[in-house]
Formats: structure tokens, C-alpha cells, sequence
């Protein structure tokens, strides 16, 4: 990875090599056709740069940022499907020929050696991505941003935080931000700083504060999830690691309360510190590790709670939570359920409710909001590194009039005053398309992509009468055979019919045939016929991939899909990288995956992203997962999270005022302009 790699994808800017000397303009052009092939154009600023280095640091230059770029919209592997003349090959020929063709391949393993045919050219260029001129500090920048996210970590954020600190070594510690507010990426970030930045990781004394930030740090140091929601193995530490790890243990506050919430792990983990050891030093320490292993007892504060709990005291309950306003606004909604005086729920809340986090509060605010409208299902996504939820129809017992509104006033207000307290933003023009995009409260599990989105949020088409998916995917240790599927769905959710390797020609869509085998990568692609699809009551084309011979995709060496928007299906190669509009590496510890949702009717792109759970005896298959496939579809179309015009307008109510227009505007909060729902990272360290 190199540091255009980054800025290119997080920024859309790169950095140019410092030198002397001229290139051509002739030279130059060429370099643009050339990036173009793969949806790509140099800002004028960057052409300028590039004329004033030497034809050889041009030509290395690029090099390296087509390499870049290939990369980013799956380019860089060969593209080879069963039927090379896709789609008009298939559209072609009868059952019986595409019958007979599937099952020699699957006895055989080879593919029937078809002639390729010459295409006409692509018909209608979409937009391209302008690359602009960056600079050192505000690369520099994404860094630190990063760090003070209050999200935890993706997957692409821990490889980039990563890079940084294995190339920047101890220089890291000035981009260091004050603040760490996510304990899990505090785990991650010193794990990386203790391994490569030795120096700098001097400054964890301050930001380590409990003994849950120990654990996640030696699960961190071991390669496991930070976010403790699957046990992992443990490492072998340093003895100096170890005695760091004590000492931090030792000043904690509720060390062994804190300790019990993840008893086994505790004392896996002891196996490995040795407090024993160290007893005369940690005296503290020992004696907690102590409690864990003897099961001696201890009235925890959580058993408090639930006890007061039993005996429905909720004044006890409130009392207890007064010192915990997190806890408190969590168990906000079972306390005024059950309370014989839910008033005095809602005054503890109010006293304590600005020293909860603004995660926190932006999603007690929404839930509380939108608690008395009608829903058929309730979502939850679970924590961990896969995307999963789940879903209940059961629905939350009524409160009292009125009283879920003043629970979310009181938010409001805290977040009101929270946010006035920030650096002014001046006139602000805030975009209403941005109700179509959620805050990302968690991007533990999302999946490395050319864009990257908060699960549930909707993007326009663009312009195309076909949709056109892909998958690429490379074998394991054994035989791999991914199955790339669209499924169709009524506007009521009721499954209509799949263009899968089972049915290869639907609803005037096509499927380049199934391939069980890539021993070298393999490539299978589906065109959907939007006006079709519409015509015969499609309203959801749901995108998904499943591990027929149910390796988790994980254990591929690289498997990624993503789609694109066709005029003409039948012109231009069957990839094309130009046409590419998002691209998703499939790379998560499942056998099932949904990328993305489309719905016809709004004429947009659902961002899903989700795992599926497969089914337990049959084949893993579209026809075998169809409920659970349903559920996924009807949680993503009405989820009830906090959109991205919600929390900007918070903002400017606090700090700024509403512009007449964008152009009058200082700050700019928009879908394509100014503040995107596509800076992750600024989103999460500056506005939650």
C-alpha cells in the first residue's frame, strides 16, 4: 500500500514526488486516456505537477497510481466468464445447450473453449472521478481524524491506522490526538504503537484507564476482535508487556468487578501475565485475579442493579445508575416501562443526561423519537466483526403519553449544548438528500469497498436501463464455488423469482454462468433489466453471494464483487472498469453475503452489507436461504436509525445558521459537495 493508495481512496487526492524537470503535454495526454480506461481523471493542478517533473518520475508516478487504481475497481485480476459473448451468448442459447454445458463442467471441471467475439464500443461514458492535488498535512490528517473517531474501526480503517504507524514508527506520536475516545480503537492503536512505535506508545499511561482497556489490548497484541464479542486465542507477551499490562490493572478502578464481566477470558489471560508473579508489586492486582479463580464473592454493581431490579425498587435502581448516566440512558426505556413513577425516570435522566457520550444520546433521541410510530419488525445489529442482525416482531410495551417525546427533548437539549460549545460553522447550507444516509455509530464490520457507507443508507441509480453484477473469487485451500445471485422481491417483500446458477435467463435478466472452480480466479456477472423487472411487479433486486462449498470467505485468498450501471449490456468488454460503481471485498467470517439492496421503485441503492445465516442441512443456496434473505430485505428498508440531516442540523441549530444557497454558504453539508456522507472519518471525530 502506498500513500496514494489512501489519500486516492479517502480523499480522492494524491501527493506528488518532488523534482525537476519537464514532460510533454503529448506525454501528459497520454497518461490522462490511459486513466480514464479505468473511470479517472487528473485535476488541472496535478497535470501542472506532473509537467514539472521529469519524464522518468512521470512515468514511475504512474505506474504506481494505475496499480493504485486497478486495484480499486477490481482491475487488477482477469475477468473470465463461463460465456465470453455475455449477455447475448446466453440470451442465445436454449436450456438444453446451457443444461448440458453446466453439468460437463461440473463432472469435469473445464470450461468449454468459446470463441470470443469483438464488442462495439461502450455507449454512454459515465462520470468520471477527479483526482485532485493534495498535501502532506492533510494526508497527515486522516490519520489523527482516525484516531479520535468515536465509530469503532472498519476493517480498511485498521489497515490504513496500521500502515501509518509501521511507516511513521515514533514520528507518529505528533499526529497523536489528545483524546481516544473509542476504547476499541485505543486497543488497536496501542497494540500497533507497543509492536512498532515504542517510543511513542509511552503515551498509553494516560488514555489506558480500565482493566476492559487491558483485555481488549492484549486481545489487540494477540490479532483478535477488540470488540470481545468472539473469544480468540491469546499471544505470548514480552516481560515487560506484561508487567505494563499489570501496572495498568493495578490503578484501575473496579478492577475486579470489571474483570468478572469477562471471567473466562480473565483468567486465559492470567495464564499468560503471571500475577503471581508480580504479587508483591500489583498487590492489587493478585488479589483480583484471586477473586476470578476461586469464585470468591463479591457484590458487584451490576448484581446490585439486577437485585434492586427483582424487587422492582426502581428509586434503588436510579440511585445506583445516578453515577453511571451510560448505563442509565441504556436501560432508559426497560426503567420507564416498569417505573410506578416514570416522571422520576425521566427527571434522573434530565440531571444526568449531558455526561452521556453523543453516540449515546443521538440514538436514545432517535429509538425515543420514533418509539410510538407503528413497526412490523425491530432491528438489532449485534457487535462484532461480521455483519449480522436480528429482527423481532414483537413490539415494546406502550408508555405513557408523551413521555417517550420529553425523553427525546431532554437529548436534544444536552446535544444542544454540547455542540454550541465546538468552533462556529458560520452560514450553512444542509442538503436534504441527506436523509437518505445514516451516522455511522459502528463500522467494526464493514467491508473494505471502493465507497464506503453506513449500513441502511440509500444512493441514487445512476443513469442505465441495466444493472449489471460481479463477483471475482480465487480457491482456497480446496475447490471454492461462490454463487452470485439476484433475488427478487414485491414491494410487500414476497419472493418472486432469482437469477441464480440454477436459472440462468429471468425477468429479461442473465446469468454469465456458474463456474465451481478457481484454481487461478474465476468471474461471474448478472444483468438485470430495470424496466422488466418494474413491468412484472419488481419492486427489491437484492444482490447476494454464497459459499456453495461452504468455505467462509475469510479463508479465501481474495474474493470481492460490486456492480455497474449499462446502457447498452452489450456494449464494451464485460468489464468494464469505468463503468464500475462500488466494489466490496468479501472478506468476512461467513458463507453468506448481501452487499447491496435495490430498490426500483425509489430508484436507489440500499448500502446492506450484511451476513446471512446459512441454512444448517440443505445446500447453501439461494432457494435454501430465502427466510432469512426475506428478513435482511425487510430490516433494511425500514430501519429507525439516526440519519445524517439529523445530526448535521443539531449542528447548525448549536453553531451556525441556515444560507440562503450553497454558493452563500460557509460550511457545506451535502451528498456530493463539502461535508459527504463519504468522510467517515470527519463525520465520526468532529460532529458525534
Amino acid at each position: 500500500m502506498s500513500i496514494n493508495a489512501i489519500y486516492i481512496r479517502r480523499r480522492g487526492k494524491l501527493i506528488l514526488p518532488e523534482g525537476a524537470g519537464t514532460t510533454s503535454l503529448g506525454a501528459l495526454a497520454a497518461l490522462q486516456k490511459n486513466l480514464e480506461s479505468l473511470g479517472y481523471l487528473l485535476g488541472r493542478e496535478v497535470m501542472d505537477g506532473l509537467a514539472r517533473l521529469s519524464l522518468a518520475q512521470v512515468d514511475a508516478f504512474y505506474q504506481r497510481l494505475v496499480k493504485d487504481l486497478r486495484t480499486l475497481v477490481g482491475a487488477h485480476r482477469k475477468f473470465e466468464p463461463m460465456y465470453p459473448n455475455f449477455p447475448a451468448q446466453v440470451m442465445e442459447m436454449t436450456e438444453a445447450e446451457l443444461y448440458v454445458n453446466a453439468l460437463l463442467h461440473y463432472w469435469t471441471l473445464q470450461r468449454h473453449a468459446f470463441e470470443p467475439e469483438d464488442r462495439p464500443a461502450l455507449e454512454a461514458y459515465p462520470p468520471r472521478r477527479i483526482i485532485e492535488l493534495g498535501e502532506r498535512a492533510d494526508f497527515d490528517a486522516i490519520f489523527t481524524l482516525l484516531a479520535r473517531s468515536k465509530s469503532p474501526f472498519s476493517p480498511q480503517d485498521k489497515e490504513d491506522v496500521a500502515w501509518f504507524i509501521a511507516q511513521y514508527r515514533d514520528d507518529i506520536q505528533p499526529l497523536l490526538p489528545e483524546d481516544i475516545p473509542s476504547r476499541e480503537n485505543l486497543a488497536y492503536l496501542g497494540a500497533k504503537l507497543m509492536r512498532y512505535a515504542p517510543a511513542a506508545a509511552a503515551v498509553l499511561d494516560r488514555h489506558v484507564k480500565t482493566a476492559t482497556d487491558v483485555l481488549r489490548l492484549a486481545v489487540a497484541l494477540s490479532n483478535g476482535d477488540v470488540s470481545l464479542a468472539g473469544a480468540g486465542k491469546l499471544g505470548k507477551f514480552h516481560r515487560a508487556e506484561r508487567a505494563r499490562m499489570l501496572g495498568w490493572i493495578e490503578r484501575a478502578p473496579n478492577r475486579t468487578e470489571d474483570m468478572l464481566r469477562w471471567k473466562p477470558r480473565w483468567i486465559r489471560l492470567g495464564e499468560h501475565l503471571h500475577p503471581r508473579e508480580y504479587a508483591k508489586r500489583f498487590p492489587q492486582t493478585a488479589a483480583a485475579f484471586d477473586v476470578l479463580r476461586n469464585n470468591r464473592p463479591i457484590n458487584t454493581f451490576n448484581a446490585q442493579i439486577e437485585t434492586a431490579l427483582s424487587a422492582r425498587d426502581i428509586a434503588a435502581v436510579l440511585d445506583l445508575l445516578d453515577a453511571r448516566p451510560g448505563d442509565l440512558a441504556r436501560r432508559l426505556d426497560h426503567l420507564a416501562r416498569i417505573s410506578p413513577a416514570p416522571q422520576r425516570v425521566v427527571d434522573g435522566f434530565a440531571r444526568r443526561a449531558e455526561r452521556v457520550s453523543t453516540p449515546v444520546l443521538l440514538q436514545v433521541m432517535t429509538h425515543f423519537r420514533r418509539r410510538d410510530a407503528p413497526a412490523d419488525l425491530r432491528v438489532f445489529f449485534p457487535k462484532g466483526e461480521v455483519g449480522k442482525l436480528f429482527g423481532t416482531t414483537q413490539a415494546l410495551p406502550a408508555l405513557a403519553p408523551g413521555l417517550a417525546l420529553e425523553l427525546a427533548a431532554i437529548c436534544e437539549r444536552a446535544l444542544l449544548k454540547r455542540f454550541a460549545a465546538l468552533p462556529p460553522l458560520g452560514p450553512c447550507y444542509l442538503d436534504p438528500g441527506l436523509k437518505n444516509y445514516l451516522v455511522p455509530f459502528s463500522r467494526r464490520s464493514a467491508s473494505k469497498s471502493l465507497r464506503t457507507l453506513t449500513r441502511g443508507s440509500r444512493l441514487a441509480l445512476p443513469e442505465g436501463g441495466t444493472l449489471r453484477f460481479f463477483v471475482w473469487w480465487k480457491n482456497g485451500r480446496g475447490r471454492a464455488d461462490i454463487d452470485l445471485s439476484a433475488v427478487m422481491y414485491s414491494a410487500q417483500y414476497g419472493y418472486i423469482s432469482a437469477l441464480t446458477y440454477y436459472n440462468l435467463k429471468d425477468f429479461g435478466g442473465h446469468h454469465s454462468g456458474d463456474i465451481v472452480d478457481a484454481p487461478h480466479g474465476a468471474s461471474e456477472f448478472i444483468d438485470v433489466d430495470l424496466a422488466l423487472c418494474r413491468a412484472r411487479g419488481v419492486r427489491f433486486v437484492v444482490m447476494t453471494l454464497n459459499s456453495f462449498t461452504e468455505q467462509p470467505f475469510c479463508d479465501l485468498p481474495e474474493c470481492f464483487a460490486g456492480w455497474m450501471a449499462r446502457q447498452a449490456p452489450a456494449s464494451g468488454e464485460i468489464y468494464e472498469p469505468k463503468t464500475v460503481v462500488d466494489k466490496v471485498d468479501v472478506a468476512s467470517n461467513t458463507r453468506i453475503c448481501a452487499p447491496v439492496i435495490f430498490d426500483l421503485e425509489r430508484g436507489e441503492a440500499i448500502w446492506a452489507d450484511v451476513a446471512v445465516t446459512n441454512h444448517a442441512i440443505y445446500q447453501n443456496n439461494v432457494a435454501a436461504n430465502l427466510t432469512g434473505l426475506s428478513l435482511m430485505l425487510r430490516a433494511m428498508t425500514d430501519l429507525r436509525k439516526t440519519d445524517l440531516y439529523t445530526l448535521f442540523d443539531l449542528h447548525i441549530r448549536a453553531r451556525g445558521a441556515p444560507a440562503a444557497d450553497r454558493e452563500s454558504a460557509q460550511t457545506v453539508f451535502a451528498v456530493d459537495a463539502g461535508l459527504t456522507p463519504f468522510d467517515l472519518e470527519r463525520i465520526t471525530a468532529e460532529f458525534m
